[in-house]
């Protein structure tokens, strides 16, 4: 089964919808994350990883494979940690009162807190016009 959590990007002031696919594939422990992403974003596997166990949650021990569509807009910045995360413990079988119109923005520290991230405002601003209502974000 295949899991998603929403999120965003900024190019300049301009926000787009990002969807953080996840799947965990019975294969050895791996995780890769696809669809154009930077060293900022290519980082956060060994962050989700370590802030999901030290939040007393288990990490998927097979392949997790993390889609950030669509593909075709880069990726920057850490704004995807918690996106991802969510994902990953959706997939688990964990429940996360969120649907369509749920994103989240936020950077995860080792421990699980979260971290601010830049350019928060035009990201939530630019969300509304994909009808997101409720986004989870650093305090």
């Amino acid at each position: 089964m295949v899991t998603k959590a929403i999120t965003a990007t900024a190019i300049g002031i301009n926000a787009f919808k990002i969807e953080a696919e996840v799947d965990v594939i019975n294969s050895l422990p791996n995780m890769s994350i696809v669809g154009l992403p930077d060293n900022a974003v290519s980082e956060a596997k060994e962050r989700v990883r370590s802030a999901i166990k030290n939040s007393g949650f288990t990490f998927p021990t097979g392949r997790v494979v993390v889609n950030l569509a669509p593909a075709d807009i880069r990726k920057e910045g850490t704004n995807f940690d918690l996106p991802i995360a969510i994902g990953i413990l959706k997939e688990e079988g964990i429940e996360i009162p969120d649907d369509d119109k749920t994103a989240f923005l936020g950077e995860l520290s080792l421990n699980g807190s979260l971290r601010k991230i830049n350019g928060i405002l035009p990201l939530v601003t630019g969300l509304k016009k994909y009808g997101i209502t409720t986004v989870f974000v650093p305090y």
